[in-house]
């Protein structure tokens, strides 16, 4: 598990591709325009490469989605399903729709009763997709500093050796890990990228995270 695909050329998936980087991974980032990354990929190390979806999907043990929800599906498609089949598939998308907030609270477009994880497990079923990293800003995404206190990240998925793959990386990161189940415990886990987004939208306050409690 030393190579790691990350499909996005966005912030978050520059937090993670740099994340992985520091932590010893050989990185290659997807992206459709190769240049818009060229910058990233020299700064970065002999460790990264810049690759199409198609050819990241093939590259990675572990593949990262890190896109915006309504570009999810189709980066699957253009990784392509069959080179995603038996890998680890970190999903850290949330079902944002192209709609402003009302009063701070974040549209989706899904359902209460369905996933985005969902949706994406549909159109690669036999990969092995957990959802993590959904319920944070991507500045707290790696290692981040709660003062010794290891904040909580939420993962579900149904392949069992998947979430402890991610478990792993989860604890390199500085997180503990609370897996809540199966897939469709995503319709609970993806809302609290809502929760997370009213304090800064509301407040501009963006410096928090989860924990959860127990005895």
């Amino acid at each position: 598990m030393s190579k790691v695909a990350v499909l996005g050329s966005g912030i978050v998936g520059q937090v993670l591709a740099d994340g992985f980087l520091k932590h010893g991974y050989s990185v290659m980032r997807a992206t459709r325009e190769p240049s818009k990354l060229a910058a990233w990929q020299s700064d970065a190390g002999p460790k990264a490469t810049v690759g199409t979806f198609a050819e990241a999907a093939k590259f990675g043990d572990v593949v990262v989605l890190a896109v915006k929800g309504t570009a999810a599906e189709q980066a699957v498609e253009l990784a392509g399903p069959q080179a995603l089949a038996g890998k680890t598939v970190i999903d850290a998308t949330n079902p944002i729709a192209d709609e402003p907030p009302v009063n701070g609270v974040l549209k989706f477009f899904t359902g209460p009763n369905e996933s985005l994880l969902e949706r994406l497990t549909r159109r690669a079923p036999d990969a092995h997709f957990v959802k993590a990293f959904s319920s944070v800003g991507s500045v707290w995404m790696v290692n981040p500093d709660f003062g010794g206190v290891r904040p909580t990240m939420f993962i579900c998925g149904d392949n069992a050796a998947a979430k402890k793959q991610v478990e792993g990386i989860l604890d390199t990161f500085g997180w503990e890990t609370e897996d809540m189940g199966s897939v469709e415990a995503a319709r609970a886990i993806e809302p609290l990228c809502m929760l997370w987004c009213i304090p800064g939208l509301q407040n501009n306050r963006w410096t928090h995270a989860f924990k959860l409690l127990k005895k």
